[in-house]
C-alpha cells in the first residue's frame, strides 16, 4: 500500500494569489489516479494546503507525525516546488526507514498542459522500486534528499555535485 500525504502546491491546481490565500481548485490527486486507472492500494490524507513558502516547522512536525503514524512503508508527499528540497532534507535527516518521495509540478494541476500527471505517475512508479530513503521525483528524474537543489533560473531540480 502507498500512503499519499498532500500538502498543497501547484500539483493540486492551487494557485496562491498572495499571502492572503489561494484559489479553489477542481483538481485532486485522487482524480489523477482515477483517470490513470491505477491498480494498487493507496490512501490519501490531506495534511495541510499551503504554498510551500508558507510551511513552518509546526507543519513539518505534523507531516513527520503522519509519516511515522502510517503502517505504510511507501509514502508519497505532494508538495509545492519552492521549498520541496528543504522539506526533503528535513525528513531525510530523520532516517525514518521508509521509502518517501516528494513530488510536485511547475504548471498548475488544473491547466491543460500541466506536468502534474506525469510527475505523479513517475513518482509512484519510482516509489515501488527505490530502497528506503527520501527522494524528490520531478520531470523524469530522481534526486536523493542530500543532493538536490532547485535552479531558479531554469526552474528545474538539479544535483548539487
Amino acid at each position: 500500500m502507498i500512503q499519499i500525504l498532500t500538502t498543497g502546491g501547484t500539483i493540486e491546481g492551487l494557485d496562491y494569489i498572495d499571502d492572503k490565500g489561494l484559489t479553489e481548485s477542481s483538481v485532486t490527486i485522487k482524480e489523477f489516479l482515477i483517470n490513470a486507472n491505477v491498480d494498487f492500494e493507496y490512501t490519501i490524507e490531506n495534511v495541510f494546503k499551503k504554498d510551500s513558502r508558507a510551511i513552518v516547522e509546526k507543519d513539518l512536525e505534523l507531516l513527520i507525525s503522519k509519516i511515522i503514524g502510517t503502517n505504510a512503508t511507501k509514502v508519497l508527499i505532494t508538495h509545492g516546488t519552492f521549498t520541496m528540497e528543504v522539506t526533503a532534507k528535513y525528513i531525510g535527516k530523520l532516517n525514518l526507514g521508509k521509502t518517501i518521495i516528494l513530488v510536485g509540478s511547475f504548471i498548475l494541476g488544473s491547466s491543460a498542459n500541466t506536468d502534474a500527471p506525469f510527475n505523479l505517475g513517475y513518482a509512484i512508479s519510482s516509489l515501488q522500486f527505490l530502497k528506503p530513503d527520501v527522494y524528490i521525483a520531478m520531470n523524469g528524474k530522481i534526486f536523493h534528499w542530500n543532493n538536490v537543489v532547485k535552479n531558479l533560473e531554469t526552474n528545474k531540480f538539479e544535483r548539487n555535485d
